[in-house]
């Protein structure tokens, strides 16, 4: 006989192990790309959340390409499979707390990366760029692929 207590523990521990990241647009545009390593890891994220600036910067590097409209559907395209995620009050919080920091630590990193880091932080998400800069933010769940 199960108790209720027994299947609310397995909920919770399938939820907990279930594979989460913050993509920036280096690991979206390696996929792009057709990096085999980028697509396999990405293959086996569960749930992938892609930033609004994110967003941005890829369409405006596909409105640069030579081939605009084929790299809008396939941004998309990929789009449709990720949770968006927008800035909010308390992202504006924690992005001014993070430029503070970095600001007088004199460890600056580009302004929308401080952005995308304060969503991750946000959400409590790990985030996988291939940028360096970002091992300057304190208490971001960083990795590179």
């Amino acid at each position: 006989m199960h108790s209720s207590g027994a299947s609310t523990k397995l909920a919770s521990e399938s939820i907990r192990t279930k594979i989460t990241m913050l993509v920036d647009t280096n690991i979206v545009s390696a996929h792009f790309k057709g990096d085999p390593a980028v697509t396999s890891k990405l293959q086996a994220v569960q749930v992938i959340y892609l930033p609004s600036i994110v967003l941005g910067e890829l369409i405006y590097g596909a409105h640069k390409s030579p081939n605009a409209t084929r790299n809008l559907a396939r941004i998309e395209q990929f789009r449709s499979a990720t949770v968006l995620l927008n800035v909010d009050s308390d992202t504006a919080a924690i992005y001014g707390r993070l430029k503070s920091d970095l600001s007088s630590a004199g460890k600056m990193i580009p302004e929308n990366d401080l952005w995308i880091a304060a969503l991750a932080i946000q959400h409590n998400l790990p985030l996988t760029s291939r940028d360096q800069h970002f091992g300057h933010v304190s208490g971001l769940d960083w990795q590179t692929w």
